[in-house]
């Protein structure tokens, strides 16, 4: 299967580039069991839920993760974490107008704080030469880390709508998006309603918004993120299951992180690392439903709803989606894919 068989067009301005004036106030375009394409509003979504069923999370919270440096030669450099490794080394993507060199020294506020020390496929090492704790200067000084197609410098209002209500676990530098049109009235109201939820944490990293560079998607490597699912969720969906409900997935990395914990066919508690590539022809073992966003093209998320909800389906949805004008990606609509339970 080829990455152009992923391709859409989609105009610019829909391309969300703030949330909805109110959280829980987007759009949902619902694919349900037959594939017949509904225009509903997400606080409808209790609506396609029955007591039977169960809602997965993701509690993962975003750190701010964006630096904005310059070289000594006073060029721009912006950096966003993947992950730190020790005390004074660090994994990031770095951008800058000019080719980076290794050993070259970053600055902040004049002072030398990070060096380049080798580069890491599509990232680089840094070597941190700052006084602080690691993460306090991203707590001091870094930025909410918005996509690269949110076409603005991050403002005050991202600090609270790129993240979920339920988030809670540092760790991601980038919102598990499907979560954020969640409010804490709608989490009650399905909860009133005997809609039992539980929870996991993947933590998204920078390595989510790196293009797929390969013609054919087989050969393309996914980068890994951390994941930790506890007994508890297992238990919640192993139960789910043996009474005939469904599992309802918030979000792609609910999806991968729940797929990677299978061991011969059952669910596993699971604290580790996850490069699962979804992509058509998988075989889902445990997610009957899923809650997502639009996702961009030829990218690895689409892949994985294509997975998930036929790739014609998907992409005739998607044509719906822009005729009607959805607003895209990370602070755009959702849409509800539903699939018949086992």
């Amino acid at each position: 299967m080829l990455t152009k068989d992923f391709l859409y067009s989609l105009p610019d301005n829909l391309i969300a580039q703030y949330p909805a004036n109110e959280r829980g106030e987007s759009r949902m375009l619902v694919l349900d069991e037959v594939r017949k394409i509904s225009d509903k509003k997400f606080k409808d979504i209790i609506g396609y839920l029955t007591s039977d069923d169960l809602i997965v999370l993701n509690d993962t919270r975003v750190i701010p993760a964006r630096l904005f440096l310059e070289k000594e030669t006073g060029g721009k450099v912006e950096l966003i974490i993947e992950r730190i490794l020790n005390k004074d080394k660090l994994i990031a993507q770095l951008r800058s107008n000019r080719k980076l060199k290794l050993d070259t020294f970053l600055f902040l506020d004049n002072k030398k704080i990070f060096q380049i020390k080798e580069k890491v496929d599509d990232m680089f090492l840094l070597c941190y030469l700052g006084e602080d704790e690691i993460m306090e200067l991203f707590d001091r000084s870094g930025h909410i880390p918005l996509p690269p197609y949110i076409k603005r410098v991050d403002e005050n209002i991202d600090k609270e709508r790129y993240q979920t209500v339920f988030s809670k676990k540092l760790g991601a530098v980038a919102a598990p998006t499907a979560g954020l049109h969640f409010t804490k009235e709608i989490l009650e109201k399905i909860s009133f309603e005997g809609i039992d939820s539980t929870k996991l944490t993947l933590h998204v990293g920078a390595g989510t918004f790196q293009p797929v560079r390969e013609i054919d998607i087989t050969q393309h490597k996914m980068h890994n993120e951390k994941v930790s699912i506890s007994q508890k969720t297992v238990d919640k969906i192993t139960a789910t299951k043996s009474r005939g409900g469904r599992i309802v997935a918030i979000g792609t990395t609910v999806v991968r992180a729940l797929e990677s914990a299978v061991i011969n066919g059952t669910l596993e508690p699971y604290e580790g690392e996850t490069d699962i590539f979804i992509y058509p022809g998988y075989e889902f073992n445990i997610v009957d439903g899923l809650i997502t966003n639009f996702h961009l093209p030829e990218s690895t998320l689409l892949m994985l709803v294509c997975a998930f909800g036929g790739r014609n389906n998907i992409l005739e949805a998607y044509s719906h989606a822009i005729k009607k004008e959805y607003k895209f990606y990370s602070y755009g609509d959702a849409m509800l894919i539903m699939n018949k339970g086992k």
